[in-house]
């Protein structure tokens, strides 16, 4: 049982994009202030992350906005 929880991701499972993206913003501010890259590569990482972030949230907005107005499907009726 344990092993399919580490498949499916644990605790963490739905938040990885947000850890990566998190992570990434971390590491162009840091990449910026040791000197390895300019200003404009490290705007230019920290919008298309915050952008990848954001767009996923909209995403689960979106999904469970539409999962409360969907119609359930009754069973086929039988012929008698």
């Amino acid at each position: 049982m344990k092993i399919q929880k580490i498949i499916h991701g644990g605790c963490l499972a739905g938040h990885r994009t947000y850890i990566l993206s998190g992570v990434g913003i971390l590491s162009a501010i840091a990449s910026y202030l040791v000197g390895d890259s300019d200003l404009f590569i490290t705007m230019q990482s920290v919008f298309t992350l915050g952008g990848i972030y954001f767009l996923r949230k909209s995403n689960e907005t979106k999904r469970k906005h539409h999962a409360k107005n969907t119609r359930k499907i009754s069973k086929p009726r039988r012929n008698s």
